[in-house]
């Protein structure tokens, strides 16, 4: 469920612990595990996510972040890391109708951008951001973190990249 908006992490997680589960208590507790563990060890961005932001700064890309994560912690986690000024726009899931794996999230970026979603590349690293962008029209690039890519992302995507700084060659 990794990039998945609330209502439909909710029904899926009911599908799989039946309809008692008790979503929010869970979601709850994973935020507090979460906060401990930043609190204590900090929080790491991706290798050459500073670089890479600021080559697309540097060469006049407009560049927004499409993200599941609530915009003050968004915000706090991208201040943290010195990267939140290298985004023109940042769209949260609590922004738009429906979260990832629904396009709504990259139509509403592309949007604020000024941008068709034809002329966008999204990097996303999970199935879920990938269905949301591929859905929306983007040219939709995985950069794998946790999960590489499975046999039903593949058809959705424009290109892999072994890292952030590998994306240049998709620009």
């Amino acid at each position: 469920i990794r990039s998945m908006a609330r209502p439909f992490a909710i029904a899926k997680l009911k599908g799989f612990f039946g309809e008692n589960f008790d979503y929010c208590k869970v979601h709850d507790k994973r935020i507090e595990l979460m906060d401990k563990f930043i609190s204590e060890n900090g929080i790491e961005s991706k290798p050459g996510a500073a670089e890479f932001l600021g080559f697309l700064k540097q060469n006049g890309y407009r560049v927004a972040l499409a993200t599941a994560t609530a915009p003050e912690r968004t915000k706090k986690y991208l201040s943290a890391l010195g990267l939140y000024d290298y985004f023109d726009e940042i769209v949260c899931a609590s922004m738009v109708a429906k979260g990832k794996p629904e396009p709504d999230i990259y139509l509403y970026a592309a949007e604020k951008l000024g941008l068709a979603p034809e002329n966008c590349i999204a990097l996303e690293d999970s199935f879920n951001g990938i269905k949301s962008a591929s859905s929306a029209g983007c040219k939709t690039v995985m950069v794998p973190d946790l999960d590489r890519p499975s046999a039903e992302a593949i058809p959705l995507l424009y290109g892999v990249a072994d890292n952030l700084i590998d994306v240049k060659r998709f620009l």
